[in-house]
């Protein structure tokens, strides 16, 4: 034990005996109330320094100090619990004991300021990028590669706190040796209970790297068309069209094939069809596609088209695309299209609704009563 500390335990022993009346519990209350109480004003003055220092720096800087207030105190009061047990007239075995907890505690505390660094850096690494803007491709592609390594990140840290405050106490560390060494069974039944949370983890970072799927992203899943609402460390939420939430794990968008319509650009072609008579006149189809799509304030002013894409034994199956600059601008885009199209047949063009043909074959020679055939 350093001398200073075995110095200032003699001073207060000796000051207890000149109060002997004094029981021991109080004494020891009163160094405790003494160190906690100089702790917080040492915790007042050393955050006053630490604001005053970053004032001037990035928000960065400022945002870790401020994050860091309620945990310094923690951390601060901890020391001075731990320096008065130590130098208080308390046993050495239960002051033994405070300390050892003590400093497990202080690790935690310390690994939860390395983890409040790391979602500060976050925080000011995402104010670049603008989610609501309308092409807002880089912007997605950062927010999921930093929200899924924040997440991993903090999960790390977490686990090699755990361990190295685990490691402090020796009873839990001995036992933690020996179950591991003597029951294997219990060392494959953890493991297999861990592989779902692992196998996400890995496919989590895969995520990070790869980014088949970003936040914001317009994917069909299983069916269903909606965008990537959240990225978490095990499971993405999809948030569907009719606002319902479809929950899949991280493995699934890495195992299994999906549609991606934002992968690398927002813009979509869309598509529109529609089923009209075989005397239909295509000219004046294609040219009031034209029309409604440069009318629309949907339409981004590159793709328009209209083509015959199948005949049937009723109808032709005509085909209509026009590109807009987002998937929902697509989808509207394509139900305008249709609504309109179907008014302009409905009142411009009626012969091109789709119509059923009869063919009547009449024989009108019928046989005479002499025998003699007739014709009318």
């Amino acid at each position: 034990m350093p001398p200073e500390i075995t110095t200032l335990t003699r001073q207060i022993v000796t000051l207890w005996r000149q109060f002997y009346w004094l029981p021991e519990w109080l004494v020891i209350a009163l160094v405790v109330a003494v160190f906690v109480g100089a702790g917080w004003v040492a915790h007042r003055v050393v955050f006053s320094i630490l604001r005053f220092a970053v004032k001037k720096r990035d928000l960065f800087w400022r945002g870790v100090v401020e994050r860091a207030r309620q945990k310094l105190r923690i951390l601060i009061i901890l020391i001075a619990i731990a320096f008065s047990v130590t130098v208080s007239p308390l046993d050495p075995e239960p002051s033994a004991t405070i300390r050892a907890a003590i400093l497990f505690l202080t690790i935690l505390v310390l690994g939860w300021i390395v983890a409040g660094a790391v979602e500060m850096w976050a925080v000011v690494y995402l104010k670049r990028f603008n989610l609501d803007a309308e092409d807002n491709l880089l912007a997605r592609k950062h927010v999921t590669q930093t929200r899924i390594l924040q997440r991993a990140a903090v999960i790390l840290i977490g686990l090699i706190t755990v361990a190295l405050a685990m490691m402090t106490i020796g009873a839990v560390r001995q036992w933690g040796v020996s179950l591991l060494a003597s029951a294997g069974v219990v060392g494959i039944i953890a493991g297999l209970a861990l592989q779902p949370f692992l196998t996400n983890l890995v496919a989590g970072i895969q995520i990070a790297t790869a980014q088949p799927i970003r936040i914001d992203d317009a994917v069909i899943v299983e069916g269903e068309w909606g965008t990537i609402e959240e990225i978490t460390s095990t499971y993405v939420v999809v948030k569907l069209w009719d606002w319902r939430r479809l929950i899949l794990p991280l493995t699934y968008f890495i195992e299994k094939p999906f549609q991606n319509w934002t992968r690398e650009t927002s813009r979509l072609i869309g598509t529109a069809f529609l089923y009209v008579d075989y005397e239909a006149p295509m000219d004046r189809l294609r040219a009031e596609l034209e029309r409604i799509c440069k009318a629309s304030p949907l339409w981004d002013g590159d793709v328009v088209n209209l083509q015959v894409t199948d005949i049937t034994d009723r109808v032709a199956q005509v085909r209509c695309l026009a590109s807009a600059r987002s998937a929902p601008v697509a989808f509207d885009l394509r139900c305008e299209i249709r609504e309109k199209m179907l008014a302009f047949l409905r009142d411009q063009c009626p012969e091109a609704l789709p119509q059923d043909r009869l063919s009547l074959e009449c024989n009108l020679a019928s046989p005479s009563p002499s025998g003699e055939g007739g014709r009318a």
